[in-house]
């Protein structure tokens, strides 16, 4: 039997073209480029070179003070020659207080107390102790009496009144160690009262009660080392800083008049106390204090105020000029072969300035040319530093 032969007639190539997709594929590819290059750039910026960062001072202009044409004058602040920061002489627990700010104090008066029961306990055991030792001394000196009356009947021996006296010597002995121990018991009392040192005014509280204070020397962590902080308002003057270029005008005695930056209108009579004799390297300036001689119970300490030294009547001759004085940190000033130089910010970039030097003032010089006064110089510029390059200011 003969099989029939297969029908080829069926089979066929396919000939047309696959249907494209390539829009897809772009609109998947374009969103992941823009991120990538994103991420690029965000990477570029924080991991590019970043401006260095430099450390700046403040040159700081120098003067004390100006000239008028009536006399010198200086700012500065209003101080009390009398004032106080008041602590206890033990370590306590303060359980009273009897003061707020400004409140008025006589001297010798109980302004704070501290917790004292142990001190208390203390004081009567060493009365007691007292009471006890001359009961015992009363009974020894009258056993004394009757052994030298029977030692003159010749009925005890010389021994038996040695020993009585002996008795007696040791117990009035041990009677003045329990009077300075009962003493020091009521020295201790005493020192959980906090006495006013002087008639004033308290300007601040510095603990509350329940607080622990301490004297200065003992005082740490949460302890509080002062309880009040006082003064005598009747000695309040005034501390300026003159130039030290015109010192030599300003005497002690001389009459001043005093403004307050408060009350610019109004102004109060003064009077040279002291000169302090010595001068300050740093400012180029000497301290002046000046007595203020116009009570008033608007003038407050710290206040600022500005004093004029007034002239003599009799005085003649040019009044003396002090130059401004310019001071910046010496490790700003790089010295070369071309002179000296100091970096700058000016704005966020730096700048490379020509300056004179003049003479050191301890870790500062002084600065003759080049700078006014209150630029921020660069400590310590690094020497790649190039002139308009910009720079970060460190802490800022």
């Amino acid at each position: 039997m003969n099989a029939s032969p297969p029908d080829l007639t069926r089979l066929r190539i396919d000939r047309s073209e696959p249907a494209r997709s390539g829009g897809r594929s772009w609109r998947v590819v374009v969103p992941v480029l823009v991120v990538v290059l994103g991420l690029g750039g965000i990477a570029i910026a924080f991991l590019g070179p970043r401006p260095p960062e430099v450390t700046v001072a403040i040159a700081e202009a120098t003067g004390g003070g100006t000239v008028s044409g009536s006399g010198i004058t200086a700012n500065g602040y209003v101080v009390a020659r009398t004032k106080a920061s008041v602590s206890a002489k033990v370590p306590g627990r303060m359980a009273y207080l009897g003061v707020s700010e400004g409140s008025t104090v006589r001297i010798g008066e109980i302004i704070a107390r501290l917790e004292n029961a142990d001190y208390q306990a203390a004081l009567l055991a060493a009365r007691a102790a007292v009471a006890q030792t001359e009961v015992q001394l009363a009974q020894a000196r009258r056993d004394l009496a009757r052994t030298r009356a029977l030692k003159d009947a010749n009925l005890v021996a010389d021994a038996e009144v040695e020993n009585a006296q002996a008795k007696v010597d040791g117990l009035a002995a041990g009677l003045e160690v329990a009077r300075a121990q009962a003493r020091y018991a009521e020295a201790n009392v005493e020192n959980t009262n906090v006495r006013a040192p002087f008639d004033g005014t308290v300007l601040r509280k510095d603990a509350e009660v329940g607080e622990i204070v301490a004297p200065s020397s003992a005082g740490g962590g949460l302890t509080r080392t002062a309880i009040v902080t006082m003064a005598d308002l009747r000695t309040l003057e005034v501390e300026v800083d003159v130039n030290e270029a015109y010192i030599a005008q300003v005497r002690n005695g001389e009459s001043a008049r005093i403004t307050l930056d408060a009350y610019p209108d109004t102004s109060f009579a003064g009077r040279v106390r002291q000169v302090v004799p010595t001068a300050d390297r740093q400012k180029a300036t000497v301290q002046v204090k000046v007595a203020i001689l116009d009570r008033d119970p608007r003038i407050l300490p710290e206040m600022g105020a500005k004093v004029e030294f007034l002239r003599p009547e009799h005085a003649s001759g040019p009044i003396a000029t002090a130059p401004v004085r310019v001071l910046a940190p010496a490790n700003a000033v790089i010295t070369s072969g071309a002179g000296a130089t100091v970096w700058i910010v000016s704005g966020e970039r730096a700048e490379s300035r020509a300056v004179e030097v003049g003479p050191a003032h301890g870790d500062r010089v002084e600065i003759r040319k080049g700078l006014s006064g209150g630029e921020r110089v660069i400590v310590g510029a690094p020497a790649s530093l190039k002139s308009g390059e910009r720079v970060r200011v460190k802490g800022a």
